[in-house]
């Protein structure tokens, strides 16, 4: 348990301080998974990191991202964000997601990323 709350804590500091890619291959397994909302799964870290970095590459101001709650369980992590951000297409961004992750030795498996709109 303790390296779980260590691993989520740092990746959590990672994400706080803009640097979302260097989480994303800090902490996610190559055969990580990812949904967000009922979109269909992501399979596989390549694919994964060319959407992150597409949608990480319309982020014209990152400004905040806070975690409002952390939950920890046996090899799973919940995190309710608030994120704040000025994006290309959609302007300024207020937002709240929850990110539900199952964990194996120490790296993100499976993500399940549930949020709203978007849009301020």
């Amino acid at each position: 348990m303790n390296l779980l709350i260590e691993s989520i804590s740092d990746l959590n500091d990672l994400i706080m301080q803009g640097e979302a890619i260097e989480a994303f291959e800090k902490f996610y397994h190559e055969d990580v998974v990812i949904q967000h909302n009922d979109e269909t799964p992501v399979k596989g870290k390549k694919a994964n990191r060319a959407l992150k970095e597409n949608e990480l590459n319309k982020i014209v101001e990152f400004k905040s991202a806070k975690p409002l709650k952390v939950t920890i369980g046996e090899q799973t992590t919940m995190v309710e964000w608030e994120l704040n951000d000025e994006h290309k297409d959609f302007g300024e961004r207020n937002f709240t997601q929850v990110a539900v992750q199952d964990w194996n030795q120490g790296l993100v498996i499976k993500e399940k990323l549930y949020c709203g709109n978007k849009q301020k």
